[in-house]
């Protein structure tokens, strides 16, 4: 028989010094710890998601078309008020299409072109209520007769009285509309 040599007595374990926490925070990295390596293709830290992106076209179209009848009424009371038409009101036209169309219906790339074309005409409906309210102001038909019944004799006068700068205040109101809705977008 073979005898078997006792194993090796190994050296008594050291009591594991009890961490010291670092200004009071028990969870600072120690003094002398080396930090664990980051993971691979991960050279910074962990990024936060973003935002999730909102796609939803249909409800993009129906905001900007309800800011489009909004704008064009509210546009055409100033300048029935005010027998001027208004630089001012035609980029809030464009603004608010384009804010209602970039924020409920996201970055598709449809929206800012429908944003545009919306201002367009919201623009000229706005010019049309301008117009009937000037009128009504000044016959004795009423404001709804005149852009209900009398709708073509409007868009005569509207002919008329169109100058250089009523086709400024189109382009103004498309562009801010298509720019607005590319940057309200989320």
């Amino acid at each position: 028989m073979s005898q078997s040599a006792p194993p090796p007595a190994q050296p008594p374990a050291e009591p594991q010094a009890q961490q010291q926490p670092v200004d009071g925070n028990p969870y600072a990295q120690q003094p002398g710890a080396v930090p664990p390596p980051p993971a691979p293709g991960v050279p910074y830290g962990a990024v936060p998601a973003p935002a999730p992106v909102r796609n939803n076209v249909g409800l993009g179209l129906v905001a900007a078309f309800v800011a489009a009848v909004v704008a064009g009424g509210v546009y055409g009371a100033i300048i029935g008020l005010t027998k001027h038409e208004i630089g001012w009101a035609a980029v809030g036209v464009g603004f608010l299409v384009g804010l209602a169309a970039g924020r409920l219906g996201g970055r598709n790339p449809v929206l800012p072109v429908a944003s545009a074309v919306l201002s367009l005409g919201s623009v000229y409906i706005g010019q049309l209520v301008g117009e009937a309210v000037i009128a009504a102001k000044e016959t004795p038909l009423s404001f709804s007769e005149l852009f209900f019944q009398h709708f073509d004799v409007l868009q005569e006068a509207w002919k008329a009285d169109a100058d250089p700068l009523t086709f400024l205040f189109f382009a103004i109101a498309a562009y801010v509309a298509f720019t607005g809705a590319k940057k309200a977008a989320l």
